[in-house]
């Protein structure tokens, strides 16, 4: 991984965190419906220019399904799930809660394709809501009205993005770009019906308006592009690595600057949940450093074990 892959994955992992908080600020006001419909709309009308500059056509006659498959539960489902989950939850555990999509993905997997979970997974799974637990068990909010609900929603959004996830591995139809495109044009006019019966909560200030700028065009059209590149210059793989980055700045934001707490079963509950995903998605970080370094800085990190890994 060279250094401008780096600082896109950052950079990606950094935004994607920051979503959470802006979901945190804008719920409460314009409520789930009104913001997550602003969030796909502004998202698919920033893909739209860029795709006239770049002449990349949807082609939507013949991608229609999937673009609807995507919209749906890549998309629509999720945001409008993590954004009621927002009303009550903090950031930083929408941020963790976030982080079990690869486990619930290989759970999905694993019923689609009727193959048994490997030891392995089974593993990582366990640890994964063991993590979860820890999470929501010690924490104050847990204990708060309508939070029992609020944290099945959210972690309804991360299983939909696994469903989302292992219909991606098998589908073959139109370009990353045109599939992000086209998933934004179909999320927005899913969304836009249930507008009519839910208005916004309060009428927003000019900080909520940013917030909602922000999180369509910020934190939804420009990762995209950037998610889009990572998986062209270093691979799908590689490029999941962003979700064990993700829970860092969500949990930072929220305590920077939403004065969220921060207790010792976030920091141990968010650990455990990143492991058991490592331990699902195969991810293995020597593995990893070995194939993307020059070898001579591999050996001297890692051995010469390591440094007879295949390079790209």
């Amino acid at each position: 991984m060279n250094t401008a892959s780096f600082a896109r994955l950052i950079a990606l992992a950094a935004i994607w965190g920051g979503a959470f908080l802006l979901i945190r600020i804008g719920a409460p006001v314009l409520g789930p419906v009104l913001l997550i419909e602003c969030r796909v709309s502004l998202a698919a009308l920033f893909l739209a220019i860029v795709a006239r500059f770049v002449h990349k056509s949807l082609n939507a006659k013949v991608h229609w399904k999937h673009y609807l498959m995507l919209g749906l539960f890549n998309a629509a489902l999720p945001f409008l799930l993590f954004a009621f989950a927002a009303k009550t939850l903090s950031a930083s555990m929408l941020s963790i809660l976030n982080a079990t999509s690869p486990i619930w993905s290989a759970v999905v997997g694993a019923l689609w394709t009727r193959e048994a979970l490997a030891g392995r997974t089974l593993v990582g799974l366990s640890l994964g809501i063991l993590g979860v637990g820890l999470v929501v068990g010690f924490d104050n909010i847990a204990v708060g009205r309508g939070a029992g609900i609020a944290i099945a929603a959210a972690l309804l959004a991360a299983f939909s993005y696994g469903i989302a996830t292992t219909y991606a591995k098998t589908a073959k139809s139109a370009d990353v770009f045109s599939t992000a495109h086209g998933s934004m044009w179909v999320a927005t006019l899913l969304i836009l019906p249930a507008v009519l019966f839910a208005p916004a909560s309060a009428s927003p200030d000019a900080d909520v308006m940013f917030t909602v700028v922000g999180l369509g065009i910020v934190c939804t059209g420009i990762p995209f592009l950037l998610y889009f590149r990572l998986v062209q210059d270093i691979g799908a793989t590689s490029a999941l690595t962003v979700t064990f980055l993700i829970p860092i700045f969500g949990i930072l934001g929220g305590w920077f600057f939403l004065r969220e707490v921060i207790g010792w079963n976030t920091i141990v509950g968010s650990c455990i949940v990143l492991v058991g995903t490592a331990l699902v998605t195969g991810f293995n970080p020597t593995t990893l450093m070995a194939r993307r370094l020059p070898s001579k800085w591999v050996t001297k990190l890692c051995g010469e074990r390591a440094s007879r890994y295949e390079m790209p």
